[in-house]
């Protein structure tokens, strides 16, 4: 009898346990996997991708798609401002206009001498330099003064007009004579003729000799009055003969020369040379007289003009140019030779463009812009390819047309009010 209690008990207590065990396994799946509560009913949606909503019977776009859809035109962002705010900004409208462009050629050039003003200083008697005035550098005057040569050779010239003038004086007095003797019958018709054929040649040879004075630089007053060995002029002064700055030196003290020793060179630099290289595609659009614009770094802002006066009929066949020159005037000095400058040459022809003032053009990363009115108070930025300046005007070849009234002060603060606009 206890035996089957036992065993009955035994029984309730494994059978209990069971479920409970199966009521915990319940549990734990509704409370862990948020399929459904125990104590609530209501459904919880699983987690969906993001943006995504589940609406019966409606297709929404993603979100890519969304934003490409609401992206502007840069250049339909359209500026507004009151009457108040353009007078503060100071906002002034001009028409753009018709133009003629010409070509320009933009070549790299170098500065050089004028030939025909560059000169090399000789002297023109041979001998020994004793002595110089003149410096590198140094600015001098025509026929100033440079060096001071001593040469034997002058002397020489000196001695032999001498000699031939005494020559022909005493043979002046023994025809004098002879002629008398010729009047009273006790000298010859053949004596008198060979005296006067005598004379000649003598004469002649004085004649030789003042000219070699005057081409060795001895003045003809100054020659005429060398009458004996005391008014020999041992020295010769070698003068400028131009006005003009000293570019080279080679003479110094004790040194021997010839006629052909260049002692100095003296440049004017008034006016100077450019030379640039001439393309074969630029030929027809550049020739003699074709006016040129010279800019150098070296001179912010400074302009110099003036025109092509040589292009070499001669093509270099490794470069495939030909030597364009320019003269152009060198107020100042500020040129100096061997100096690299840029060369703008306004070519042949034109083209139609838009001219409008420089200062509308504004420059945003690597484009050009202007701001043009498309109603009262209504700006829009628009991109443009500008030109050349003529001016205070630009060249405009895209971007705009004839009549379109763009923004010529302003533009900075419609660039500003823009760059806010969401």
């Amino acid at each position: 009898m206890r035996g089957s209690l036992a065993a009955l008990l035994i029984a309730v207590a494994i059978g209990g346990a069971g479920v409970a065990c199966s009521r915990d396994r319940d549990s734990g799946r509704d409370s862990g996997f948020g399929t459904r509560d125990s104590k609530n009913t209501a459904s919880v949606p699983e987690a969906g991708p993001p943006g995504a909503h589940d609406h019966a019977g409606m297709n929404m776009p993603g979100t890519t798609a969304s934003n490409e859809s609401r992206i502007p035109n840069p250049e339909s962002r359209e500026v507004v401002l009151t009457p108040e705010m353009i007078q503060r900004a100071g906002i002034q409208l001009v028409e753009a206009r018709k133009g003629t462009a010409t070509t320009r050629l933009h070549l790299p050039g170098v500065v050089q001498p004028n030939a025909y003003k560059n000169l090399d200083v000789t002297s023109l008697v041979a001998g020994r330099v004793t002595q110089v005035r003149a410096e590198l550098g140094q600015r001098v005057m025509q026929n100033e003064m440079l060096a001071t040569v001593y040469s034997p050779e002058l002397a020489d010239a000196q001695t032999a007009f001498i000699a031939a003038r005494s020559q022909l004086a005493a043979h002046d007095l023994a025809l004098a004579r002879t002629q008398r003797l010729f009047a009273i019958g006790a000298a010859s018709r053949q004596e008198l003729e060979k005296m006067d054929a005598e004379k000649a040649d003598m004469t002649r040879a004085v004649e030789t000799a003042r000219a070699r004075l005057v081409l060795l630089g001895i003045p003809e007053d100054k020659a005429q009055r060398i009458a004996s060995p005391a008014d020999v002029i041992t020295t010769f002064d070698v003068k400028s003969p131009i006005a003009g700055v000293i570019t080279k030196r080679n003479a110094n003290a004790g040194l021997n020369i010839d006629l052909a020793t260049p002692l100095f060179t003296v440049t004017d630099l008034s006016d100077v040379w450019v030379i640039a290289d001439l393309y074969e595609r630029d030929f027809a659009s550049v020739g003699v007289g074709s006016p040129v614009t010279i800019t150098t770094a070296a001179y912010p802002g400074l302009e110099l003009r003036g025109r092509v006066n040589y292009i070499d009929p001669q093509v270099q066949a490794e470069t495939r140019t030909a030597k364009l020159r320019a003269e152009v005037a060198n107020r100042a000095d500020r040129l100096r030779l061997g100096m690299f400058v840029d060369v703008t040459i306004a070519g042949r022809g034109g083209q139609a463009v838009v001219m409008v003032p420089k200062t509308a053009v504004q420059t945003i990363g690597t484009q050009s812009v202007v701001f043009v009115s498309t109603g009262p108070g209504r700006f829009v930025q628009r991109v443009v390819t500008p030109g050349d300046t003529l001016g205070n005007d630009i060249a405009i070849s895209s971007g705009l047309d004839p009549g379109d009234i763009v923004v010529a002060e302003g533009a900075f603060f419609l660039r500003a009010e823009r760059e806010r606009l969401p």
